[in-house]
């Protein structure tokens, strides 16, 4: 039963069905270019027929019939048919697929084209032609030959019926055949493209990137506002009864370091809501080195004795390149506060003709052994790291003379044109 089944599965099912269905919508689209054809032909083997506009014609009608294959719309309708029709599993189109893509996609029309005309010719022989030998073989045939087939007017009795019977059967092996092919070839024409394999990846890229770069904004926003409430808040109790001006000031501070987490927050979620870039009418909170006098205030008010020199003009720093020095900076503190405990702290950001200068150093807490930053385990760090990698920059962090000093040089070209 193995051989048999194996012989019969290409007619078995609905899968003959949808094939044909899928060669039989390719050569009626190729019916109007053979039209088309036939009727030049006719035209240019008449005598009166006067060339030069026929050619013209000629030529516009080749350009207008070989537009349809290369658009977009076009393979979208192919990809679909194949889907559904030949059972084969294609991606979804590109909106504006690469030439390259569109190349092999005029190259599976042609293919469908021939392979629909073959079906139909076939089918448009076989059928008729078949009829007629069966009915011959069942004795009702008229006398009149098959047209075109004189061979097979001596042809009758049950040889006829097995002729037209096998005629069938050969037909609908080439319509499995040509679905066969087909399906086979889909995948090569109709799937992804080189070009589109590497636009896919490209953007994969920049979505993990971007997600990457959120995650960092996010830990930097965050954790510098829970180090601020928390240092606020730890402060606010000690001195509750005693000093209840500094108890409001507190509370202030943590307020104000809540809402700006809570906007970095919304900004975030509405980026991934909007499928990994900003929406256009997002209030983002995008913080450059313009606002580095409130970080740096807001730093102070945890108790931080911090001292802070800004050199050189900020405000002509690539915006880009502002933006990720403000989060370096805001980490740079966040640690430090986290850290150092009750020890002076040093900030120095200075803009200068090569580009950016960041140091935050502090003395080590009672001369004590190194504390790398490590919080969340020691994410901010490497957050620092990536940003400063991605801009082309170099990054030490390390202790020296009892004095733990980060220091950050940023190439002023790194946030040009971004």
């Amino acid at each position: 039963m193995g051989p048999i089944r194996s012989i019969v599965a290409p007619l078995a099912g609905r899968r003959l069905l949808r094939r044909g269905v899928h060669l039989l919508l390719g050569g009626v689209i190729l019916l109007p270019y053979v039209l088309l054809i036939i009727g030049f032909v006719q035209l240019f083997t008449e005598p009166a027929t006067p060339y030069v506009p026929a050619a013209v014609l000629a030529v516009v009608t080749f350009v207008i019939g070989t537009v349809p294959p290369f658009l977009p719309a076009m393979r979208a309708l192919e990809i679909t048919a194949t889907r559904g029709l030949l059972d084969v599993d294609l991606p979804d189109p590109a909106a504006d697929p690469p030439w390259e893509s569109r190349l092999f996609g005029a190259g599976w029309y042609v293919l469908h084209l021939l392979c629909g005309g073959a079906a139909m010719a076939a089918v448009l022989f076989s059928a008729p032609t078949a009829v007629l030998l069966v009915a011959r073989g069942l004795g009702f045939d008229d006398g009149s030959g098959i047209a075109g087939l004189a061979v097979l007017d001596g042809v009758g009795g049950v040889w006829a019926v097995l002729l037209g019977l096998g005629l069938v059967a050969a037909t609908a092996y080439l319509v499995a055949g040509l679905g066969a092919l087909l399906a086979w070839f889909a995948p090569l024409l109709l799937g992804p493209s080189p070009a589109e394999l590497r636009l896919a990846m490209e953007t994969q890229a920049q979505e993990f990137a971007e997600r990457n770069r959120l995650a960092r904004d996010l830990h930097d926003s965050v954790g510098h506002a829970l180090t601020v409430t928390t240092l606020q808040a730890a402060a606010a109790r000690r001195v509750l009864d005693a000093d209840p001006e500094f108890v409001r000031r507190a509370l202030l501070a943590v307020e104000d370091a809540g809402r700006a987490a809570m906007e970095d927050l919304d900004h975030v979620l509405g980026v991934l809501r909007a499928g990994g870039t900003a929406p256009d009418d997002s209030a983002s909170p995008q913080r450059t080195l313009a606002d580095l006098p409130r970080l740096i205030d807001d730093t102070r008010t945890t108790g931080m004795d911090l001292e802070a020199t800004v050199d050189g003009d900020l405000a002509a720093v690539p915006p880009a390149l502002s933006r990720e020095a403000y989060r370096i900076v805001q980490e740079g503190l966040t640690n430090a506060a986290r850290h150092a405990a009750h020890v002076p702290v040093r900030l120095r950001v200075a803009a200068t003709a090569d580009g950016l200068e960041i140091e935050v150093s502090n003395p080590l807490p009672d001369g004590g052994p190194v504390r790398t930053p490590r919080a969340n385990g020691g994410r901010g760090l490497r957050g620092m790291r990536e940003r400063v990698r991605l801009l082309r920059g170099e990054l030490s962090a390390q202790a020296a003379d009892g004095v733990w000093r980060v220091r950050v040089q940023l190439p002023g070209r790194a946030g040009e044109g971004r």
